[in-house]
C-alpha cells in the first residue's frame, strides 16, 4: 500500500477559517503589502457583507431587487462589455437605440413608424435629469440671446418634494430652483402656484409623476393648461419636463387613459429610471426627447476616435453594456402585457397592505390610490411612541422602513413608506403587518423611549437623583409624571435627547430612492 504523504507546507487541504487570514483584521487604508489567496479574499469580504441588509426587505428603495435568472446570465455574461465603445459592440448599440423608441412611443412621443426617437440611455435618473436640464438651459440661453436679452439668471421651478437630484441640478450647474412649498393634506406641487413663480427667465417647470414621498402623481395634464395660457398672455415658451423616474413604468400600464406625457404640448422631456419599475438592477436610467428640435446640437459630441463616428450626449464616457441589454430583456420578455400584470400585481399588493395598517388602527394612508404602488402611512396617536421607533424596531426583523418628514412646508407630517416591488409578494405584506403589530405590543409595554432619555438626564440633577432613586423600579406612572418637570422641555430639545430621538431619521433625508 502507497501512502501519500502530505506536508505542514502544502496549502491545498488548509481551511479558510484555519489560515493566518482568518486571525488578523484586513488592511483598512492601506494597500497591504502583501497578497492574498483567492479563497481567503473571497471569503473574507463575503462575511463582511454578511452583515449588509437583505435587498428584498429593503422597502425603502424603489430600485429593483430581484430579475429571472435567464437575465441574470445575459447580464453576467456582458459585465466585461464597455458600452461606449459603439463601433466593437454595434448589437449593444443597437439594443439601447431600440430601448429608447420602445419608450419613447410607450410615452407617445410624436414619431413616425420607422422614424428614430431621440434620447439616451443614462445611469440612472439623475444623470438623466442634469441631461435634460442642460437641454433646456441651453435651448432658454440660445433664445435669450438672439432676443438681445440677459441669459446668465436662470431658474426652474419646482415643488419642495422634487428628489434631491434637482437640487444638485440647480447647484452644479448654476440654476436657481423656485420652490412650490407644500401644504398639509398636499403633499405635491400645486399647479397654480408653480405656473404664479414663472418668469422670463424660467427654462422650464419640472412635474413629478410618483413623489419619492408617498408615490403620488402631480398633475401635468392641469398644469399644461395653466402654464399654455400664461404663455400666451406673455408672449414665452415655458416647457415642462417631467421628471417620471418612478411612474413612468407604471402609469402606461395602469392609467393609460391618464394624460401626463408627450400628448401633451408643453411636454418636451421625459426621464424615467429603468432599473425601479422598468424592473432592471441599479445602473441604468433614459432621457427621452420630443424631438430633434429640443436637443441643442451643440450639446451632442461625434467621437471618432474608436473607429466610428459616435453621437453621444451623457456625463460620463465609459459605462457597463448590461443594464442596457437587461432592460432589452425585460422589454421583448414581458410586452406590454406582461409590464400590466406585474403593475397589477404591485397595485393590489399595496392595497392589500394599506387596508392591514388601516384595521389596526394605528395609521392614517398618506399614499393616493392612482400613484406608484406606495404605502406611505402616519400614526395617528404619537404621544408616546413616533415613526421612527417603529422603523427602529422593524430592523430587529429584518425589515428596512424608512421614516422621515415631509417636505417644506409640510415638514411636521412624519411618516413611514413601503415601496412595493414585483418581489414583494402578499406572503410578505402579511408577515410586514405581523412584525409591525408585534413591534406596537412591544412598544405599548414599555415607557416612550423620550421619556426614558429625559429620565436618564433628570437622573444626573443632584437636585432631583434621590426622588427618582426613591421611585419603585420599573414605575411607569413615575417616569411619566416626569413630563411635569420644569426642566423637561429643555431636555427634550437638547442635543443628547435629539440624538437619542431622531438617530434613526437622520440618515434618511428627501434623497432617499
Amino acid at each position: 500500500m502507497v501512502l501519500t504523504m502530505t506536508s505542514e507546507a502544502d496549502t491545498s487541504l488548509q481551511s479558510t477559517f484555519a489560515s493566518r487570514y482568518s486571525q488578523s483584521s484586513v488592511s483598512r487604508y492601506r494597500i497591504p503589502d502583501q497578497e492574498t489567496p483567492k479563497d481567503a479574499a473571497y471569503q473574507i469580504i463575503s462575511d463582511e457583507l454578511m452583515l449588509d441588509g437583505n435587498p428584498r426587505l429593503n422597502l425603502a428603495s424603489f430600485v429593483t431587487t430581484w430579475m429571472e435568472p435567464e437575465c441574470d446570465k445575459l447580464v453576467m455574461a456582458s459585465l466585461n462589455k464597455n458600452y461606449i465603445d459603439m463601433d466593437e459592440y454595434p448589437v449593444t448599440t443597437e439594443l439601447q437605440d431600440r430601448c429608447v423608441n420602445m419608450i419613447a412611443r410607450l410615452f407617445n412621443a410624436p414619431v413616425g413608424d420607422s422614424e428614430q426617437a431621440i434620447g439616451a440611455g443614462t445611469i440612472g435618473s439623475s444623470e438623466a435629469i442634469m441631461l435634460a436640464g442642460l437641454a433646456l438651459k441651453r435651448k432658454w440661453q440660445n433664445k435669450r440671446k438672439a432676443e438681445g436679452k440677459p441669459w446668465d439668471k436662470p431658474n426652474i421651478v419646482t415643488g419642495s418634494n422634487v428628489q434631491v437630484c434637482w437640487e444638485k441640478f440647480a447647484r452644479y450647474f448654476e440654476v436657481e430652483l423656485k420652490e412650490v412649498k407644500l401644504s398639509k393634506d398636499y403633499y405635491v406641487m400645486d399647479p397654480h402656484k408653480a405656473v404664479e413663480m414663472v418668469d422670463e427667465n424660467t427654462i422650464c417647470i419640472a412635474a413629478i409623476l410618483g413623489s419619492t414621498y408617498n408615490g403620488e402623481f402631480e398633475d401635468v395634464k392641469l398644469l399644461n393648461e395653466l402654464l399654455e395660457k400664461k404663455n400666451k398672455d406673455t408672449g414665452w415658451n415655458t416647457p415642462i419636463h417631467v421628471d417620471a423616474a418612478s411612474g413612468g413604468f407604471i402609469a402606461p400600464f395602469l392609467y393609460p387613459d391618464l394624460e401626463w406625457d408627450f400628448r401633451l404640448p408643453l411636454v418636451k422631456s421625459i426621464n424615467v429610471s429603468g432599473h425601479k419599475y422598468g424592473l432592471v438592477y441599479a445602473g441604468i436610467g433614459w432621457v427621452i426627447w420630443r424631438g430633434k428640435e429640443d436637443l441643442p446640437e451643440e450639446l451632442v459630441f461625434h467621437i471618432n476616435y474608436l473607429g466610428a463616428d459616435q453621437p453621444t450626449f451623457t456625463l460620463n464616457f465609459s459605462k457597463g453594456a448590461s443594464q442596457i441589454i437587461a432592460q432589452y430583456y425585460q422589454l421583448i420578455r414581458l410586452g406590454f402585457r406582461g409590464y400590466k400584470s406585474i403593475m397589477q400585481n404591485c397595485q393590489a399588493n399595496a392595497k392589500i397592505l394599506a387596508d392591514a395598517l388601516v384595521a389596526t388602527g394605528r395609521f392614517v394612508i398618506l399614499s393616493k390610490e392612482i400613484g406608484v404602488p406606495v404605502v406611505a402611512f402616519s400614526l395617528k396617536d404619537r404621544k408616546n411612541h413616533d415613526e421612527y421607533e417603529i422603523a427602529d424596531h422593524l430592523r430587529r426583523y429584518g425589515w428596512i422602513v424608512p421614516a422621515y418628514t415631509m417636505a417644506p412646508d409640510a415638514q411636521d407630517v412624519t411618516l413611514l413608506r413601503v415601496v412595493v416591488r414585483e418581489d414583494f409578494s402578499r406572503t410578505l405584506a402579511d408577515r410586514l403587518v405581523s412584525d409591525i403589530v408585534a413591534v406596537f405590543k412591544y412598544l405599548d409595554a414599555h415607557p416612550p423611549r423620550l421619556i426614558q432619555a429625559v429620565t436618564e438626564a433628570l437622573a444626573k440633577d443632584p437636585e432631583v437623583k434621590k426622588e427618582l432613586l426613591d421611585a419603585e423600579p420599573g414605575e411607569v406612572k413615575a417616569q411619566l409624571d416626569l413630563r411635569k418637570s420644569s426642566v423637561f422641555e429643555d431636555i427634550r430639545n437638547s442635543q443628547r435627547a435629539f440624538k437619542v430621538w431622531k438617530k434613526f431619521a437622520l440618515s434618511k433625508t428627501n434623497g432617499v430612492c
